[in-house]
């Protein structure tokens, strides 16, 4: 056995001790910025403006948080303070469709965790409430862009409410761009998986009989058409003598202010969500949707958007080609589908998400295209488009500027960032630590 002398034992603890120090006072100097108190001007960059239109040595001017003016010829305002771009690029903001930012910190650290709740109904869960403004993660996507998120609670047939953030806020209520603006449900898969698994057993004289997935998951549909059926009825009637907060928490989605997002990869899935526009006349939109290729069309059609979660990943059937996800980009837009790219790899956090637009354009998208894919149109999944998504006049300020293309992670290097016209500090917990070691090991005089 090794012994450890307690000299040794003092060293670990304080270092662990400085570790554990340094991960809480991570980022504790970055605070949210104040209120726009002066013009901006972005001058002499070539503006990307989100809607396929690109501006070459072009001014923005963001006054009161708006955008006020886009063009080559703008009269700059009295007193405004010039940011000189010469040779960068100017994109919208970009916009995370759908995500668990500020809801789990670590994966597997439990305490960390705040997605999901028990049960299998719940519409009246709101993910505002337990979204986290400081988490260390926040920080990191907006480095690379990224200034608005879609927050996603989990779990169940009817997950809950989600919320539109802009990153950089003092709380949750500061951070809520749109609130309660959507309900999530989770398609059941509709077909029978693997009847045997290794060490699991399955046959036998004294074997179970297993449950009928297929059946299970149209049981499970059937009682949820029940609960908006009731729903409506509960609206129609009026006043009440006692609320009900599930009935109350979908009263959007049948005057659209609020969007239904069906969280489907199958076609067979798909169709269900169909189903719910043409009973119920929601405003659908598919999140995941590995499988829409195959109906764009009807998608079209029904007027369905979808939310392509995750591009970097294997097809949803063994026959299909295995680039089909970097190829479905391509087929939407074709067919005219509204469409978002996402980016919900675990590992990533959303930090790729530039770069799966920028897949999709080796694959029949041009690079406007895949630019909007994350702007523009994710807002249009969203619902606020005529806030944000594109650089436009009247819009909010929410813009970014790298030295090159966003898209492409050899040139993509963010310089700056405005929300709502107020310039953000774009340090993380990342630019911190490798600004630590390199002073530590001196590979860079400070």
């Amino acid at each position: 056995m090794t012994t450890i002398k307690i000299s040794e034992m003092k060293k670990i603890f304080f270092s662990l001790l400085s570790l554990a120090s340094l991960i809480a006072n991570g980022q504790a100097n970055v605070y949210p910025a104040p209120k726009q108190s002066q013009p901006v001007a972005i001058t002499g960059a070539t503006v990307h403006i989100g809607n396929g239109q690109v501006l070459n040595n072009a001014t923005v001017v963001m006054v009161d948080g708006k955008i006020t003016a886009v063009g080559t010829n703008v009269t700059i305002p009295t007193g405004a303070q010039r940011v000189e771009a010469q040779g960068k690029h100017v994109y919208p903001g970009l916009i995370l469709s759908a995500s668990n930012l500020g809801l789990v910190e670590i994966s597997s650290v439990r305490a960390s965790s705040d997605v999901r709740e028990i049960g299998d109904l719940n519409p009246d869960v709101r993910s505002i409430t337990a979204y986290n403004a400081d988490s260390k993660v926040i920080n990191t996507l907006r480095s690379n862009g990224v200034l608005l998120a879609n927050v996603v609670p989990e779990g169940g047939m009817v997950s809950g409410t989600s919320s539109i953030v802009q990153l950089d806020a003092w709380t949750p209520q500061d951070a809520a761009y749109k609130a309660d603006q959507g309900i999530h449900i989770n398609m059941p898969l509709l077909m029978a998986g693997p009847t045997r698994r290794f060490g699991a057993g399955g046959g036998g004289p004294n074997a179970q009989p297993q449950p009928d997935p297929v059946k299970e998951g149209l049981d499970k549909i059937e009682k949820l058409k029940s609960f908006f059926q009731e729903s409506k009825a509960y609206h129609a009637a009026g006043t009440h003598d006692q609320t009900n907060l599930k009935f109350e928490s979908v009263k959007g989605l049948f005057d659209k202010s609020q969007k239904l997002y069906v969280h489907a990869n199958t076609v067979k899935q798909m169709l269900v969500a169909l189903d719910f526009v043409k009973e119920f006349g929601f405003d659908v939109v598919i999140v995941g949707g590995s499988d829409s290729w195959q109906i764009a069309d009807l998608l079209k059609q029904n007027n369905v958007s979808v939310i392509l979660n995750q591009m970097h990943s294997l097809p949803t059937a063994e026959d299909d080609d295995v680039d089909q996800p970097y190829k479905t980009p391509a087929i939407l837009q074709k067919a005219g589908v509204v469409f978002a790219i996402n980016d919900e790899d675990g590992q990533n956090r959303g930090r790729n998400l530039m770069f799966n637009a920028g897949t999709a354009t080796a694959y029949g998208l041009d690079k406007e295209q895949a630019l909007q894919a994350i702007t523009l149109n994710a807002a249009k999944c969203l619902g606020i488009e005529k806030q944000t998504g594109s650089i436009e006049v009247g819009k909010d300020a929410n813009i970014i500027i790298s030295d090159g293309d966003i898209l492409d992670m050899r040139t993509s290097q963010v310089t700056d960032a405005f929300i709502q016209g107020r310039k953000i500090d774009l340090n993380d917990k990342q630019k911190q630590l490798n600004e630590r070691y390199l002073k530590r090991y001196g590979l860079r005089q400070f």
